[in-house]
């Protein structure tokens, strides 16, 4: 039986994999239609149609729109089109923000002086450097994460500056709001929607090479906060979703994402990473009718990573 009204649309910023893709997915198996914007080279489409493919096959109305979700132009197109597409009883049920497109350039030089431990390893192996640093890589890929702190992450060399810094301010944060607002002028939301954006640790963690990331992710619950107050007499509840670290291809960017993960995995719980599908979950959760009195809050879907010691 689905869970929505068959009127009911997700329209996903981000959607073409990881949380967005997976979000997707869950929604269209309970009966929700999907709308989503992504931006992708012409050269993946072939496996992400494969994705597509599968919220097709769930029975629900499906459009995709590759282009720029952060452009007048690109927020122009997707709103007349969708719109058409909504008909005469179509609504917005659930905006969920997934853009995950930020700099990753540290903010003061960083002197590599390679990793000591490694060569005072060698040295007392009687192996050579080189030798070493490939079987701990090969160790750590075979999930040996208790060698976390032999990995040797690389950082650019280019220092971020203001133009890469408020790109991904409006990119990954403030841009939330420009989509609520303009979903709202269209008059394209139901009556009792849903505003989601997603954070991470780094809200409050300073990652090397994080720090335009780290500043979004505070200004996207910022906003998101604001939303929940000043929106909700339009019937719209906003909240953002913490998830726990998940090996998506916005991770694997992260300079030291190696590392990340592997502390992940020996301080959660259950000894595991999040998975795109456990947000999924949970945005499923939050767009269901008993979620209403749920706004303003963040959420924490990480299986306890968060509150969790070695």
């Amino acid at each position: 039986m689905n869970k929505f009204d068959k009127n009911h649309w997700a329209l996903i910023l981000g959607g073409s994999s990881g949380f967005g893709l997976a979000s997707a997915k869950k929604l269209s198996q309970q009966g929700m239609n999907i709308c989503i914007v992504h931006r992708d080279r012409r050269g993946a489409m072939q496996a992400i149609e494969q994705g597509f493919d599968e919220i097709r096959n769930q029975g629900v109305q499906f459009i995709n729109f590759n282009l720029d979700a952060l452009s007048e132009a690109g927020m122009q197109q997707v709103l007349t089109e969708l719109k058409a597409a909504l008909g005469a009883h179509g609504k917005i049920r659930l905006l969920l923000h997934s853009i995950a497109f930020g700099n990753l350039k540290p903010i003061a030089p960083y002197r590599n002086q390679g990793n000591q431990a490694i060569k005072q390893l060698a040295t007392k192996l009687g192996l050579d450097e080189a030798t070493v640093k490939s079987a701990v890589d090969d160790l750590l890929v075979s999930n040996h994460d208790e060698l976390f702190t032999l990995d040797d992450p690389q950082y650019s060399e280019t220092l971020i500056d203001d133009e890469d810094m408020a790109r991904t301010i409006y990119s990954m944060g403030t841009s939330l709001l420009t989509w609520t607002q303009k979903l709202s002028t269209a008059q394209m939301f139901t009556a009792d929607a849903r505003v989601l954006g997603l954070t991470s640790e780094g809200n409050t963690v300073a990652w090397r090479g994080y720090a335009a990331v780290s500043a979004a992710k505070v200004a996207l619950e910022s906003v998101s906060r604001s939303i929940a107050v000043e929106f909700a007499s339009q019937g719209i509840r906003s909240n953002i979703i913490q998830a726990g670290v998940t090996d998506t291809k916005a991770l694997q960017a992260i300079p030291g994402s190696g590392r990340m993960k592997s502390v992940a995995k020996l301080k959660n719980p259950f000894k595991r990473l999040t998975t795109p599908e456990d947000v999924a979950d949970v945005v499923f959760l939050l767009s269901r009718d008993e979620a209403q009195w749920i706004n303003g809050a963040l959420i924490r879907v990480d299986g306890g990573e968060q509150i969790a010691s070695f």
